[in-house]
């Protein structure tokens, strides 16, 4: 049998635990049970052991287990120790080797709030920020907003943890900021900015560029269109995106602006219609229809928050014992991109049961990313 490829993913890691007698299990071991026993459905520290315990004969087909599957209490005082920053690095080196090698890469990023504990972030809870690999689905990477901070503050930390030459990064009107998108483009990748009231000069000069070319017809304008429609779970959208190349009158202090967006979505459910504009600045030199599309699978990263919250029960998960919640949050967002890579049509849900009942299938999600 192959070797299975996640036994490779944690060799480099640094083991925060001391070097005592009382040190009884591989680091790797701790992390790979860990990973495959949240995958097949494990929750809480208990039920983190208690599968390692049911499917020890499996485990022993790639990991050395030298004194059996570790306690509740192994596995939490590890996680709770264990460096945020090096476990996604770890990850993330592996899931990006699951990337085509052509074209433009989008990634999104975005955040999220774990409503189910209280943290002292902007948000009351904690925080943190992912990038989402949106046409792979594949997660690769996150930080948590420390206490006292906000999502913007982390947000170069993450991109300096990515490899952006050839990617489109998508963020947000809370990433709309200036040495966000000059460091996305120092990395070598192009920026997709959603441009609101803040800051207010960039949303004044998008807005006057689109008024003055809708007063002149758009007559001498170098523009493109694109239009899309979606009818389905009871609601039906029409979206039309305006594209406006080497626009004119915008801050100079942004960098590399190739080109302003204007999208407008017109959405009725039943009897009811509502309409609203949005404003995108970016460096990426594509067609309207390339910008309607990288705008879009931003919010790919909202479904795989839904899958958190609904499947995986993020929001109400309560571990804060040091670093174990961000550990923890990881290794979920990773069953989500290797469930949904997974083979089979089945939900998210189905697919997680099945990986941990049937032994063949959990080596199908986990082979789902070649080895590094």
């Amino acid at each position: 049998m192959p070797p299975l490829p996640l036994t490779a993913v944690f060799a480099d890691l640094p083991d925060p635990r001391r070097e005592t007698q009382n040190k009884l299990h591989l680091l790797s071991d701790i992390l790979v049970v860990a990973t495959c026993a949240v995958i097949g459905g494990a929750e809480s520290w208990d039920g983190i052991a208690v599968f390692g315990r049911a499917k020890e004969s499996f485990f022993r087909r790639f990991l050395p287990l030298e004194n059996g599957i570790p306690s509740p209490d192994t596995f939490e005082r590890v996680f709770a120790k264990l460096d945020p920053g090096a476990f996604t690095t770890a990850f993330g080196r592996w899931l990006t080797a699951a990337l085509e090698t052509t074209g433009r890469v989008p990634i999104a990023i975005d955040g999220k709030s774990v409503r189910g504990s209280k943290k002292a972030t902007s948000t009351g809870c904690p925080h943190r920020v992912s990038a989402w690999a949106t046409e792979a689905r594949l997660t690769l990477g996150q930080v948590s907003v420390p206490d006292g901070s906000n999502e913007v503050a982390v947000i170069p930390e993450l991109l300096a943890a990515l490899e952006l030459k050839g990617a489109v990064v998508t963020l947000d009107a809370a990433g709309c900021q200036k040495a966000i998108a000059r460091q996305i483009r120092d990395q070598g990748g192009d920026y997709v900015l959603a441009v609101t009231g803040n800051p207010p000069a960039l949303h004044e000069a998008v807005e006057r560029a689109f008024a003055a070319a809708c007063e002149a017809d758009f007559e001498g304008v170098a523009h493109d269109g694109h239009a899309s429609d979606e009818v389905g779970h009871g609601r039906a959208e029409e979206r039309y995106a305006v594209m406006i190349s080497d626009p004119t009158g915008l801050p100079p202090e942004w960098p590399d602006v190739a080109a302003v967006v204007q999208v407008n979505r017109e959405r009725a459910v039943g009897d009811r219609t509502t309409t609203t504009t949005h404003y995108y600045v970016t460096s990426h030199r594509g067609t309207a229809a390339e910008m309607a599309g990288l705008i879009r699978g931003h919010w790919g990263i909202e479904s795989m928050h839904w899958v958190l919250d609904v499947v995986y029960g993020e929001d109400d998960n309560r571990t804060r014992s040091g670093h174990a919640g961000a550990n923890l949050a990881m290794i979920r967002k990773v069953a989500v991109s290797l469930t949904r890579r997974a083979p089979g049509k089945q939900s998210g849900v189905t697919k997680r049961l099945k990986a941990g009942w049937d032994d063949d299938y959990m080596l199908q999600v986990l082979q789902g990313i070649p080895a590094v």
